[in-house]
């Protein structure tokens, strides 16, 4: 496969439909692009580097932009990983 083939011919139209659509019968408010933060998010705070994240996830073509994207943690979130750190 070459970097511009689709492994699912679908339109980002056509997916979008399906994930709203999908979201609506769980009564949840849900769009591709939450599943792709979803993806990275889940990838990140489970030890992949951030620099495979950023080319090969998300295929940002600069790193900055990804940690933009995944800076965003809750107050709680980072004193969670404090005690981790430190070992409480």
């Amino acid at each position: 496969m070459s970097p511009d083939d689709r492994v699912f011919p679908l339109c980002y139209t056509v997916v979008r439909n399906l994930v709203v659509g999908l979201g609506k019968k769980m009564n949840v408010k849900i769009s591709p692009h939450d599943l792709r933060r979803h993806s990275a998010t889940y990838a990140s705070r489970n030890g992949v580097p951030l620099e495979i994240i950023s080319k090969v996830i998300l295929r940002h073509q600069d790193l900055k932009t990804t940690q933009i994207y995944l800076g965003k943690i809750s107050d709680t979130e980072a004193i969670r990983w404090m005690d981790i750190l430190h070992g409480r």
